[in-house]
Protein backbone atom coordinates (compact mmCIF):
# COMPACT_ATOMS: atom_id res chain seq x y z
CA UNK A 1 0.00 0.00 0.00
CA UNK A 2 1.75 3.17 -1.18
CA UNK A 3 1.83 6.35 1.53
CA UNK A 4 -0.95 8.23 -1.11
CA UNK A 5 -3.02 5.39 -0.55
CA UNK A 6 -2.75 5.49 3.15
CA UNK A 7 -3.01 9.03 3.62
CA UNK A 8 -6.15 8.69 1.50
CA UNK A 9 -7.87 5.63 4.00
CA UNK A 10 -7.32 7.79 6.67
CA UNK A 11 -8.84 11.13 5.26
CA UNK A 12 -9.13 12.90 2.13
CA UNK A 13 -6.79 16.16 2.19
CA UNK A 14 -6.41 18.51 -0.96
CA UNK A 15 -3.86 17.05 -3.33
CA UNK A 16 -0.75 20.15 -2.64
CA UNK A 17 -1.60 19.04 1.30
CA UNK A 18 -0.55 15.14 0.58
CA UNK A 19 1.77 16.05 -1.49
CA UNK A 20 3.04 18.07 1.78
CA UNK A 21 2.39 15.13 3.91
CA UNK A 22 4.00 12.26 1.97
CA UNK A 23 6.86 14.56 1.63
CA UNK A 24 8.19 14.38 5.18
CA UNK A 25 8.14 10.28 5.22
CA UNK A 26 11.03 8.22 4.78
CA UNK A 27 10.80 4.66 3.97
CA UNK A 28 12.63 2.32 5.68
CA UNK A 29 12.67 -1.73 5.15
CA UNK A 30 13.06 -3.71 8.03
CA UNK A 31 13.41 -7.54 9.00
CA UNK A 32 11.06 -9.75 10.29
CA UNK A 33 11.91 -9.83 14.27
CA UNK A 34 12.65 -5.68 14.40
CA UNK A 35 10.97 -4.08 17.57
CA UNK A 36 10.15 -1.00 16.16
CA UNK A 37 8.85 0.41 19.19
CA UNK A 38 10.69 -0.88 22.88
CA UNK A 39 8.49 -0.56 26.12
CA UNK A 40 10.07 1.69 28.31
CA UNK A 41 11.47 4.04 25.64
CA UNK A 42 9.78 6.90 24.42
CA UNK A 43 9.36 6.72 20.90
CA UNK A 44 7.50 9.62 19.57
CA UNK A 45 7.24 9.08 15.83
CA UNK A 46 4.41 7.33 13.59
CA UNK A 47 5.20 4.34 11.36
CA UNK A 48 2.62 2.96 8.52
CA UNK A 49 3.02 -0.04 7.37
CA UNK A 50 3.70 -0.22 3.60
CA UNK A 51 4.34 -4.04 3.49
CA UNK A 52 4.10 -6.36 5.91
CA UNK A 53 2.81 -7.39 9.59
CA UNK A 54 3.27 -6.34 13.19
CA UNK A 55 2.09 -6.88 16.54
CA UNK A 56 2.14 -5.43 19.71
CA UNK A 57 2.79 -6.98 23.27
CA UNK A 58 3.29 -6.39 26.61
CA UNK A 59 4.99 -8.91 29.17
CA UNK A 60 2.36 -10.02 31.96
CA UNK A 61 3.65 -12.99 34.45
CA UNK A 62 6.51 -13.85 31.90
CA UNK A 63 4.55 -14.13 29.44
CA UNK A 64 3.72 -12.10 25.70
CA UNK A 65 0.38 -10.63 25.71
CA UNK A 66 -0.62 -9.77 22.38
CA UNK A 67 -3.01 -6.89 22.33
CA UNK A 68 -2.85 -5.51 18.99
CA UNK A 69 -2.00 -6.89 15.21
CA UNK A 70 -1.18 -4.26 11.95
CA UNK A 71 -0.48 -5.02 8.50
CA UNK A 72 -0.85 -3.03 5.54
CA UNK A 73 -1.65 0.49 5.57
CA UNK A 74 -1.73 0.44 9.56
CA UNK A 75 0.28 2.72 12.00
CA UNK A 76 2.52 2.43 14.67
CA UNK A 77 2.95 4.54 17.39
CA UNK A 78 3.01 5.20 21.08
CA UNK A 79 0.06 6.93 21.94
CA UNK A 80 1.94 7.38 25.76
CA UNK A 81 5.01 8.68 24.21
CA UNK A 82 3.24 10.62 21.37
CA UNK A 83 1.25 13.08 23.15
CA UNK A 84 2.79 12.91 26.78
CA UNK A 85 6.56 12.06 25.93
CA UNK A 86 6.42 9.19 28.76
CA UNK A 87 8.21 6.00 27.80
CA UNK A 88 5.31 3.61 26.45
CA UNK A 89 4.48 0.29 27.81
CA UNK A 90 4.31 -1.28 24.75
CA UNK A 91 6.72 -3.07 22.29
CA UNK A 92 5.89 -3.35 18.50
CA UNK A 93 7.51 -6.18 16.63
CA UNK A 94 7.50 -6.97 12.99
CA UNK A 95 6.31 -10.70 12.02
CA UNK A 96 7.42 -9.99 8.60
CA UNK A 97 10.02 -8.33 6.87
CA UNK A 98 8.26 -5.11 6.19
CA UNK A 99 8.07 -2.03 4.67
CA UNK A 100 7.19 1.47 6.94
CA UNK A 101 7.15 5.33 6.29
CA UNK A 102 8.39 7.00 9.41
CA UNK A 103 7.08 10.15 9.80
CA UNK A 104 8.81 12.00 12.92
CA UNK A 105 6.15 13.51 15.24
CA UNK A 106 8.22 17.30 15.28
CA UNK A 107 7.63 17.37 11.74
CA UNK A 108 3.82 16.59 11.65
CA UNK A 109 3.38 19.22 14.30
CA UNK A 110 4.84 21.28 12.15
CA UNK A 111 2.85 20.59 9.07
CA UNK A 112 -0.53 20.73 11.16
CA UNK A 113 0.72 24.34 12.11
CA UNK A 114 0.96 25.34 8.49
CA UNK A 115 -1.53 23.48 6.63
CA UNK A 116 -5.28 22.82 7.95
CA UNK A 117 -5.74 20.10 5.66
CA UNK A 118 -3.07 18.17 7.06
CA UNK A 119 -4.55 19.45 10.77
CA UNK A 120 -7.72 18.11 9.77
CA UNK A 121 -5.98 14.96 8.47
CA UNK A 122 -4.30 14.74 12.14
CA UNK A 123 -7.73 14.99 13.63
CA UNK A 124 -9.32 12.51 11.54
CA UNK A 125 -6.50 9.64 12.32
CA UNK A 126 -6.72 10.29 15.84
CA UNK A 127 -10.20 9.84 15.68
CA UNK A 128 -10.13 7.01 13.54
CA UNK A 129 -7.35 5.35 16.20
CA UNK A 130 -9.39 5.78 18.75
CA UNK A 131 -12.54 3.87 16.90
CA UNK A 132 -10.66 1.29 16.14
CA UNK A 133 -9.36 0.54 19.77
CA UNK A 134 -12.90 1.10 21.03
CA UNK A 135 -14.01 -1.77 18.28
CA UNK A 136 -10.87 -4.25 19.66
CA UNK A 137 -11.95 -3.94 23.02
CA UNK A 138 -16.16 -3.57 23.00
CA UNK A 139 -16.23 -7.04 21.25
CA UNK A 140 -13.93 -8.63 23.52
CA UNK A 141 -15.57 -7.86 26.89
CA UNK A 142 -18.91 -8.65 25.17
CA UNK A 143 -18.16 -12.09 23.05
CA UNK A 144 -16.88 -15.26 23.34
CA UNK A 145 -13.77 -16.28 21.91
CA UNK A 146 -15.41 -18.56 19.15
CA UNK A 147 -17.21 -15.66 18.59
CA UNK A 148 -14.17 -13.58 18.17
CA UNK A 149 -12.10 -16.77 15.81
CA UNK A 150 -14.93 -16.59 13.63
CA UNK A 151 -14.84 -12.61 13.14
CA UNK A 152 -11.51 -12.75 11.87
CA UNK A 153 -12.10 -15.15 9.90
CA UNK A 154 -14.22 -13.20 8.72
CA UNK A 155 -12.29 -9.84 8.47
CA UNK A 156 -8.95 -11.15 7.95
CA UNK A 157 -8.47 -14.41 6.92
CA UNK A 158 -4.88 -13.99 5.85
CA UNK A 159 -3.85 -13.88 9.44
CA UNK A 160 -4.07 -16.90 9.97
CA UNK A 161 -1.28 -17.80 7.31
CA UNK A 162 1.17 -14.77 8.41
CA UNK A 163 0.90 -15.06 12.13
CA UNK A 164 2.50 -17.67 14.44
CA UNK A 165 -0.83 -19.48 16.18
CA UNK A 166 0.67 -18.80 20.03
CA UNK A 167 0.47 -15.34 19.00
CA UNK A 168 -3.19 -15.56 17.30
CA UNK A 169 -4.13 -17.47 20.74
CA UNK A 170 -2.95 -14.27 22.73
CA UNK A 171 -4.86 -11.53 20.44
CA UNK A 172 -7.43 -13.55 21.15
CA UNK A 173 -7.12 -13.89 24.31
CA UNK A 174 -7.22 -17.36 25.29
CA UNK A 175 -4.52 -20.07 25.30
CA UNK A 176 -3.14 -21.82 22.11
CA UNK A 177 -4.42 -25.57 23.41
CA UNK A 178 -7.74 -23.52 23.07
CA UNK A 179 -7.61 -22.07 19.75
CA UNK A 180 -6.78 -25.46 18.74
CA UNK A 181 -10.18 -26.61 20.20
CA UNK A 182 -11.99 -23.95 18.52
CA UNK A 183 -10.72 -24.30 15.41
CA UNK A 184 -11.48 -28.64 15.22
CA UNK A 185 -14.66 -27.45 16.65
CA UNK A 186 -15.39 -25.41 13.79
CA UNK A 187 -13.65 -28.05 10.88
CA UNK A 188 -16.46 -30.15 12.90
CA UNK A 189 -19.32 -28.36 12.48
CA UNK A 190 -18.70 -27.49 8.84
CA UNK A 191 -18.45 -31.14 8.02
CA UNK A 192 -21.81 -31.61 9.52
CA UNK A 193 -23.23 -29.12 7.61
CA UNK A 194 -22.74 -29.98 4.22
Amino acid sequence: MDINEIIERVHHIPEASADKLASCLSEMSLPKGFRVLEAGKVETDIYFIRRGLARAFIPVDGEEITFWLGKEGDAIFSLKSYTDNLPGYETIELMEDSDLYRLKRDALQQLFKEDIGIANWGRRFAEREFLQTEQRLIPFLCTTASERYARLLEESPDMLQRLPLEHLASWLGITPVSLSRIRAKMKDDEGQGQ
